[in-house]
Formats: structure tokens, C-alpha cells, sequence
């Protein structure tokens, strides 16, 4: 039995996630695009720069993190508005719907994304 899968309820799920993670982007001090904003304060003049380019690098690998994942949910949307949303874009089998409810951003199935370690 397949599940046929909602895509109202995908859109809203990645339209929540998104705002979720633009929200998280500016409580980082990054941009939506990922860019940090110029008025982050990285500590006061009293730090030294060794702890300043760490807490600046640990701060960009998270807003890598979150811009990936945001990355990936945009291009979910994208897929919802060509239709091609629950197709594996590596192998063009459809993706379950039990894999989508979990992770409505995923873009390959199972087995690709297993044998291709995405």
C-alpha cells in the first residue's frame, strides 16, 4: 500500500521550517544568503583575537550548517512548484512518503541516498 503524499501539508511544513531557519540565521548574526552582518559583536576590545577567530569560525560553521539546511528546503519548494517534489533526483524512483513526512526536504531516496551518502 503506498501512501500518497500531501503536498499542502509538505508546503507548510517547509514554509515553517524556513522561517525557522531564516529565524535562526539572524539570531546568528548572518544574512539570509549566510553572510554574517558587519555589526556582530565578537567580543570587546578587552579579548584577544585568537578567542575573537575562533568564536568567528565556530559562529560560520553554524551558519553553514543552518544555510545548507535552508539551502536544502528551498530547493524542496522549488521541486513542489515543478512538480517534480517525491522524485529522487538521482534515480527518478519515487521517494516514500514515510521518508518525506520525516524529512520533507529530501531530495534523493533511500537507496541513493544510502548508496551515495549524502
Amino acid at each position: 500500500m503506498t501512501m500518497t503524499i500531501d503536498i499542502q501539508s509538505a508546503r507548510d511544513q517547509l514554509e515553517r521550517e524556513k522561517r525557522k531557519l531564516i529565524h535562526q540565521l539572524d539570531e546568528l548574526g548572518a544574512s539570509e544568503a549566510g553572510d554574517l552582518r558587519s555589526d556582530v559583536d565578537f567580543g570587546d576590545s578587552f579579548s584577544d583575537a585568537a578567542a575573537t577567530t575562533a568564536e568567528r569560525t565556530e559562529r560560520l560553521g553554524l551558519v553553514e550548517s543552518v544555510k545548507g539546511m535552508l539551502d536544502d528546503v528551498e530547493r524542496a519548494l522549488k521541486r513542489i512548484d515543478n512538480g517534480t517534489y517525491g522524485i529522487c533526483i538521482n534515480c527518478g524512483n519515487e521517494i516514500s512518503a514515510a521518508r518525506l513526512e520525516f524529512r520533507p526536504e529530501s531530495a534523493y531516496c533511500v537507496g541513493c541516498k544510502t548508496r551515495n551518502h549524502h
